[in-house]
């Protein structure tokens, strides 16, 4: 579970990325769950989005993928979100310490 201050944090570190998961009419898919498990795997960081004719509304479509593969949904904007899940072997992106 992120806290607000890496929350924001892997917000401003999307904003540079490119779109990669697209979701269509065909709604959310084995393929498109696989597709988003590699990417994270390799990126850790990734940004999808609902085409105009999905089924799913990008909140929905950001819940179903973060629950199935175990990531995070860090936003959820207009026809986009951006999830992240840090490589358990070799970690890119480093989140600010929680304070306790």
């Amino acid at each position: 579970m992120l806290n607000s201050k890496q929350r924001a944090y892997l917000r401003s570190l999307a904003n540079n990325i490119d779109t990669i998961l697209y979701i269509g009419k065909g709604g959310m898919t084995e393929q498109i769950i696989k597709q988003a498990d590699d990417a994270l795997t390799a990126r850790e960081l990734i940004k999808g989005k609902c085409l105009e004719n999905c089924p799913l509304t990008p909140r929905e479509a950001a819940d179903i993928i973060s629950e199935k593969i175990d990531c995070d949904s860090v936003q959820v904007i207009g026809s986009k979100f951006v999830l992240y899940r840090p490589n358990p072997d070799e970690p890119v992106i480093k989140l600010p310490k929680v304070k306790k």
